[in-house]
């Protein structure tokens, strides 16, 4: 009785075991490759439950990946046609597209694809950066060149049953050693630039100053000459009252001008004179404080009428009214293209006129 139970739990078992190994499941994400002794006779893609010949030495399954795959290649050194050297993080993805060719030329095994991926991979992107421009792939070009990356990988791939979908560049840096001399470039020509701008300013300053000054020299001569005109004309018109009112009663002129002359010869200033009593000096200090008779027939009294001034005239072109030549400034062509000009102040502002006093209370 224990012999038939031992019999009948080995069939059980060994009927359970041919029972599973006959059947294998594929899945949504996978694909199996069934061979029969080292030979592919069944290929399954679709998920669900297959069956085969029972046991693992006849019939084996291999079970491959049906899904999108990622190939990372970080801190790659490409160098560009300029000579410039970058470095490149980029990755592309594939999938299995023909499980038979996949299981002849890479024995089903990810690792070697990888690795024929990888040295393939770099060796593209070398030849895509080295084709362009230092900053080629921090412009427009940068999808240009991931699509064309992916062509050129793509035929080489195709041969281990295959595709690459897609190529993506994720950093694209200057290396070190570069990057230092790139930045010492950009900073030598900044400073360069900046040198450039501070002379050319020095150079417009001490252009306008020197108008400025010129400027300045050609006002105060032509208000001087202005005010000497003036001064003159004045001067003349006094002299030629003095000498009206001379001409109407001589004998009060002169005691007046000899008034004058008292109140300002013998003022306290500490002054000595010696003069004679006769002189014509004292000519009025013996009348005993009379004033003499005026001229019973003075002339005609004379209008004052003030004499026109006028600016000596001139052909030289002014500027303002002021005689100053009228000068080209110079102005700075900034790289935005404005141009920056010197302000020219050579208007004068019109008076601010003073508010007019309250009446008084």
């Amino acid at each position: 009785m224990n012999n038939r139970l031992i019999i009948i739990g080995v069939v059980l078992l060994a009927a359970l075991y041919v029972f599973f190994s006959s059947i294998y499941v594929v899945n949504e994400r996978d694909q199996a490759i069934v061979t029969r002794f080292g030979q592919i006779t069944d290929i399954r893609t679709e998920p669900g439950i297959y069956f085969k010949i029972p046991t693992d030495f006849v019939d084996s399954v291999q079970i491959i990946e049906d899904r999108l795959l990622r190939q990372d290649i970080s801190d790659l050194r490409v160098q560009v046609s300029g000579g410039a050297f970058y470095e490149v993080d980029a990755f592309l993805t594939y999938r299995i597209t023909d499980p038979r060719l996949f299981r002849e030329r890479a024995q089903g095994q990810l690792a070697v694809v990888e690795d024929r991926i990888a040295t393939r991979f770099a060796a593209v992107l070398r030849q895509v950066y080295g084709l362009r421009e230092f900053n080629a792939a921090l412009s427009e070009q940068r999808p240009q060149m991931m699509l064309e990356a992916r062509d050129l990988i793509r035929p080489d791939v195709e041969q281990l049953g295959i595709e690459v979908l897609d190529v993506r560049i994720l950093r694209t840096d200057l290396a070190a050693d570069v990057f230092e001399r790139t930045y010492e470039r950009m900073r030598a020509e900044r400073l360069a630039e900046a040198a450039l701008l501070r002379a050319r300013g020095q150079e417009q300053a001490q252009s306008l100053r020197a108008i400025a000054d010129r400027q300045a020299v050609e006002i105060v001569a032509a208000a001087t000459r202005d005010s000497e005109i003036i001064r003159g004309t004045g001067d003349a018109e006094r002299n030629r009252l003095f000498a009206a009112a001379y001409g109407q009663d001589q004998e009060f002129f002169e005691f007046f001008r000899s008034m004058e002359a008292y109140r300002n010869a013998l003022a306290n200033t500490g002054t000595t004179m010696v003069l004679s009593p006769d002189s014509e000096f004292f000519r009025y200090f013996g009348s005993n404080g009379e004033i003499p008779a005026g001229n019973p027939n003075p002339a005609a009294p004379i209008q004052p009428t003030a004499a026109p001034i006028t600016a000596p005239a001139t052909d030289e072109p002014a500027l303002d009214g002021l005689g100053i030549e009228e000068t080209t400034l110079p102005s700075i062509t900034l790289e935005d293209g404005s141009e920056l000009t010197p302000t020219v102040g050579t208007e004068v502002p019109a008076p601010t006129e003073e508010p007019a006093a309250a009446p008084a209370q």
